[in-house]
């Protein structure tokens, strides 16, 4: 996000909670010791004993205070955001051992949308911290010996975007890692039903050079995920009959999302996985971008010949196809 921010990519403003402030929370009166207790005879083979030591220390890093110093400073970065005390934000989850060269950590942890006010944020990053040890995210710690206490938390806190439609995009074919594509999975709505796979998504494939769009596929898109601002919290709400079968982006919004996902693959450096939304205005922003991790990890595959243009074109670009 920090990079993004400085290349002049249009983000949500935000903070950060950096490691240093869940580290502190560890440090607090004890925390770490009885973690480590818990942890000392954790049997991941054992699903119920590692369900029951996952609530356990859940419990332990939710019911303790922050320090005050943490928390006086978040409250502090919200405030400048929202003097009313009423925006709404994302609290998103960022542990240290994400997206790992042979290990991608992304989804593991918690996300909160529409959280609104100093306190309910101050609760959510306490949450994000705690999700380091559901169940699922200690087997996958231990599967891949990356540790379990020595893995640190970071947490951003974005400002939400009411979006109108929302998705990611991967600049590879996430089906046979072709890098001349950019494929773009798009809904109505929030992303996160794109994102956590409980809607089928419309999907777009992008020429990657002559920014073409070559294939769509329209989905029947049944509900959305949107905010209830009485609430304070998002919604799953049914799609309008004469909307479900309308593609959610225009060819310009498809092209827009593959341009601003090529521009980051080239400043960063090789494939990346961006989630992305249009707001109710229509302006598009970037979410999140992180290294596509299971392609990009693969040696490439033999070329296989083309006829007609599409032939000609693949052979004259195969030079700037290879550095990108």
């Amino acid at each position: 996000l920090a990079r993004m921010i400085a290349m002049g990519v249009p983000v949500p403003r935000g903070f950060a909670v950096a490691t240093d402030a869940y580290a502190a929370h560890l440090a607090a009166n004890g925390l770490e010791r009885a973690i480590r207790s818990q942890l000392a005879h954790l049997d991941t083979h054992n699903v119920t004993d590692e369900e029951e030591r996952s609530q356990a220390i859940r419990r332990l890093v939710t019911d303790l205070a922050m320090p005050a110093a943490v928390e006086t400073a978040i409250r502090a970065a919200y405030a400048k955001m929202s003097p009313n005390d009423d925006l709404p934000v994302a609290v998103r989850s960022s542990a240290t051992a994400e997206d790992m060269p042979d290990a991608s950590f992304a989804g593991q942890q918690d996300t909160y949308l529409w959280v609104v006010g100093a306190n309910e944020v101050v609760d959510r990053v306490r949450a994000c911290w705690a999700s380091l040890f559901t169940a699922r995210a200690m087997s996958y710690r231990a599967d891949h010996h990356l540790g379990q206490i020595e893995v640190l938390m970071a947490v951003a806190v974005q400002e939400m975007v009411d979006a109108r439609s929302a998705g990611v995009a991967m600049t590879l074919d996430p089906i046979n890692g072709d890098r001349t594509k950019i494929v773009i999975d798009s809904s109505w709505g929030l992303g996160e039903s794109v994102v956590s796979g409980e809607i089928t998504p419309d999907n777009f494939t992008v020429e990657k050079v002559l920014m073409q769009v070559q294939k769509r596929r329209i989905t029947e898109k049944t509900h959305e995920t949107v905010p209830d601002p009485v609430a304070r919290r998002t919604v799953n709400r049914v799609v309008e009959a004469d909307r479900r079968t309308q593609p959610s982006l225009t060819d310009e919004e498809v092209i827009a999302v593959a341009q601003l996902a090529r521009q980051l693959e080239k400043a960063i450096g090789g494939p990346q996985d961006l989630e992305w939304a249009i707001d109710r205005q229509g302006r598009l922003v970037a979410l999140q971008c992180r290294p596509e991790t299971v392609w990009s990890q693969k040696k490439a595959a033999p070329q296989s010949f083309a006829l007609g243009i599409e032939g000609v074109l693949g052979t004259l670009l195969a030079p700037v196809q290879n550095k990108i």
